[in-house]
């Protein structure tokens, strides 16, 4: 069974059309047209899946023949192009989403668990790559895309939780979607905090949001400010921390690397979420406390030391080795010891009475 997608221009037959090498160089936007429009045709893979074998051929290689031409050619994304590869990606992903496999069972787990690819995933899986390189290419001009990727093609790609498109899109220049995505990012992760801890694209998000505090200028506004202490840093707290840490820990050191003076309220909110009895998770902190003290401001540094180093020592004489064995790594650490080093007569007070204990009674020897 074939079904023809909507389409303002009426939909393409499945025919198969002619290759870009066999036409002259004048007729290729017309053919690059026909093609997108062939490609706005779907496939019935899930209840039928071997009907239309040869027009799901067809469009196979259409899709793939279009990669490679906009991969290895310049300027073939003309101003008609825009709104035709637009509306052809539309078709392909914009759909329900098929429900569960395990509606009632645990929460997939993207480090445990394998991806169930979506039946039509041959075709998807090209019209994804085609878009990206669409976004990626040296002739995409934003300011002709920004007619058709707007606000409302943006929250559709969140729907279907298109993480690195969204990372493209925001990347790609189209004015005015960045400050929107990182909007609707904010949104996404007061719900993942505050009602459900259910999310299987925190991680990609942060990514995002890493390119995004990249870019911001200084001074930072205090709008940026409120996020990282409101949101990004309760973030901590969520059970499901380890399938986002590393990406979490990056922003967090970005903001710190735009603004030192945010590094007080950052240092005491990870020590007011400081995990009390998940060995793995103090690992992670001790991971991303030595990351921000590898960018502290030694005047910063004196005013957090006496409380972050009071964690330490508790870190060090911790049961649990492998937290134990994270923190005294951090004397391995040249610039961490210079900090020490000049602060001694404050530190060392902090920190020997536990060295001494575990030099005498740690379990671990």
């Amino acid at each position: 069974m074939v079904v023809d997608a909507p389409n303002p221009n009426g939909p393409f037959p499945p025919v198969a059309l002619m290759h870009f090498r066999d036409v002259a160089p004048a007729e290729q936007e017309k053919l690059f047209v026909q093609k997108l429009r062939q490609c706005c045709v779907l496939f019935d893979f899930l209840s039928d899946p071997l009907s239309d074998l040869k027009w799901k051929e067809v469009k196979r290689a259409a899709l793939s023949e279009m990669v490679e031409y906009i991969n290895h050619n310049r300027s073939v994304i003309t101003e008609p192009i825009y709104p035709e590869v637009v509306h052809m990606f539309a078709v392909n992903m914009f759909r329900a989403l098929p429900p569960s496999s395990n509606p009632t069972g645990a929460e997939f787990d993207p480090e445990e668990d394998e991806p169930t690819l979506e039946a039509a995933w041959p075709h998807l899986q090209l019209v994804y790559e085609f878009f990206l390189r669409f976004l990626e290419s040296p002739d995409f001009q934003p300011n002709i895309a920004k007619k058709y990727i707007d606000q409302k093609f943006v929250m559709q790609v969140f729907q279907t939780c298109e993480m690195l498109l969204l990372n493209r899109i925001s990347a790609s220049g189209v004015l005015g979607l960045r400050a929107y995505i990182r909007k609707q990012i904010n949104n996404i992760f007061y719900r993942f905090i505050y009602e459900t801890e259910h999310h299987n694209g925190i991680a990609e998000l942060l990514e995002i949001l890493g390119s995004i505090i990249n870019g911001f200028a200084l001074p930072l506004k205090e709008e940026h400010k409120i996020f990282l202490l409101k949101v990004l840093l309760p973030l901590h707290k969520v059970k499901s921390l380890s399938v986002y840490h590393p990406q979490l820990a990056y922003c967090v050191v970005q903001f710190l690397e735009k603004d030192s003076t945010l590094t007080e309220p950052v240092v005491m909110a990870l020590l007011k979420y400081w995990p009390k009895t998940h060995s793995p998770k103090e690992v992670m902190f001790l991971n991303e406390l030595e990351e921000i003290l590898d960018v502290i401001e030694p005047s910063e540094f004196v005013k957090v030391m006496e409380p972050l180093f009071r964690q330490l020592a508790k870190c060090v004489s911790s049961p649990h080795f492998q937290v134990a064995e994270r923190a005294l790594y951090y004397w391995n650490n040249e610039y961490i010891m210079s900090l020490i080093s000049d602060n001694a007569a404050r530190i060392l007070p902090i920190m020997f009475p536990a060295l001494y204990r575990n030099s005498k009674s740690h379990w671990n020897k």
